[in-house]
């Protein structure tokens, strides 16, 4: 039986949501359809003071939903064209997310978001609620693999964090 995430699994710290939500199921309406994928590979970003997270550089305009409370959707452009896909987690005011980085059978967030024509229209979209975009759990709790981030050299020893959840 599936059922759709709700908020108290959202409000918890990032480093228990990420690799909780491998295996879980991602729903994104495209077009008329509404397309189902479980979720392979997570990357979880900690707060202001992780120098890989949005958030290390404070509250702005780009990284305000970051700072709700968890289940919101933030989407962010990077390299100019592709989109990425991360869930807020935790409580009010401590910027949290998990990045989406696979699906089942979609490798790289990139290819995901463009699949699921995900876009900045849904920046800030409420999982919980949402009538185009939610993640359900149907029990399935696969064995995984942890590793370091990828794409953080920049950030010093954060870069070092075996923060990246992946199946096995």
């Amino acid at each position: 039986m599936k059922s759709r995430l709700t908020g108290e699994f959202f409000t918890r710290d990032v480093l228990t949501v990420a690799p909780e939500l491998i295996g879980k199921i991602l729903v994104c309406k495209v077009g008329e359809d509404f397309l189902r994928y479980r979720i392979t590979e997570t990357e979880a970003y900690r707060g202001a003071e992780d120098l890989a997270c949005h958030a290390c550089k404070g509250r702005t305009a780009r990284t305000e939903v970051m700072f709700h409370t968890g289940g919101a959707v933030y989407v962010y452009l990077i390299y100019g064209m592709y989109w990425m896909l991360n869930i807020v987690t935790g409580r009010e005011n401590d910027p949290q997310a998990a990045l989406i980085r696979g699906l089942e059978g979609i490798y790289g967030p990139g290819r995901l978001t463009r699949k699921l024509q995900i876009n900045k229209s849904f920046y800030g979209e409420n999982l919980t609620v949402s009538d185009r975009i939610w993640i359900e759990d149907d029990g399935y709790k696969p064995p995984y693999q942890i590793a370091t981030r990828i794409g953080v050299d920049y950030a010093g020893e954060w870069k070092e964090k075996l923060w990246r959840f992946y199946i096995t």
